[in-house]
């Protein structure tokens, strides 16, 4: 199943986002500790972790730490780790396999000490920088508790800055950047790679059209920051009705030709062999584990 089509920001200072974000259909709530949240109110928002992460049934609460080599990430991880209904992290600035280690490493250890199940919480790094998108497969093996891979960038965010480039509205400038951190994750064999941020809520058409490319590309879900933005992600990270069509009508095409003793056949003129069954069959088990899910 995949990990999840839509990561909610949350703030995790910001009481009143708490309590609405209970009920919003996100598959997956991102509480915030790092960028949204001010310094001064950094173990306020540590401590809403720990009492709002219990109550959320499902398996849908991960947290933003602040960056290990901050003066934050370290008092972050001694906070939650081990706090029942955390799931994992997704990790900021992520760039080299050692920064990685050690973040598996600290959080190791603090679940040994709490008796926790040392490995169980997950991770997925945020690929933020040129260094992380350069070294992003080697950040993706780094251990065991990595799940997935996330694409960090954003207009105006800390990887277009970092590249020097200008990200336009069509987004062509970011576009190897995106897609050698999508490759870096499906080389690890993540089927969940995670895609960033859109930032300008006020433009739906314009997110509509940035997701429909991210599922094109090879994404399977992304990051947001306000509701409005939920409902058309997890719709468009799952097939089109005429999509599943087509490809339900691959699965019987190939499976009859296999009976028959061919090891290919077509549908709509088009060739299909043991690869365009496989990739048919791993879409329409995705989409049947997310009827399932709601």
């Amino acid at each position: 199943m995949p990990l999840a089509r839509s990561f909610l920001y949350v703030p995790a200072n910001r009481e009143k986002f708490l309590d609405k974000a209970v009920d919003v259909p996100a598959d997956a709530l991102l509480l915030d500790l790092e960028d949204s949240v001010p310094p001064a109110e950094k173990a306020v928002a540590r401590a809403a972790v720990r009492e709002f992460a219990p109550k959320i049934p499902g398996g849908r609460v991960w947290v933003r730490p602040n960056a290990i080599d901050s003066d934050f990430g370290r008092a972050d991880l001694d906070a939650i780790i081990g706090v029942p209904g955390l799931v994992g992290l997704i990790a900021p600035k992520v760039d080299t396999r050692d920064e990685m280690v050690v973040w598996d490493r600290l959080i190791g250890e603090l679940e040994q000490a709490r008796g926790v199940a040392v490995g169980s919480t997950q991770f997925v790094p945020s690929i933020e920088s040129a260094r992380g998108v350069w070294f992003a497969y080697e950040i993706a093996t780094a251990a065991k508790r990595i799940v997935s891979l996330s694409f960090g960038g954003a207009r105006d965010g800390d990887l277009n800055t970092d590249l020097g480039c200008t990200w336009s509205a069509d987004g062509p400038e970011m576009l190897h950047a995106r897609q050698h951190v999508l490759v870096a994750a499906r080389a690890a064999r993540f089927d969940t790679p995670l895609d960033g941020v859109f930032a300008d809520i006020r433009d739906a058409a314009g997110f509509e059209r940035d997701t429909d490319l991210s599922r094109r590309l090879g994404y399977r879900g992304r990051k947001l920051i306000h509701p409005s933005q939920i409902e058309p992600c997890n719709r468009l990270y799952r097939p089109t009705a005429a999509e599943l069509d087509y490809y339900a009508r691959v699965l019987e095409a190939f499976d009859a030709a296999v009976a028959g003793g061919r090891a290919s056949t077509t549908v709509d003129g088009k060739m299909i062999d043991v690869a365009m069954a496989a990739a048919a069959r791993r879409v329409l088990d995705a989409d049947k584990a997310w009827a399932k899910a709601g």
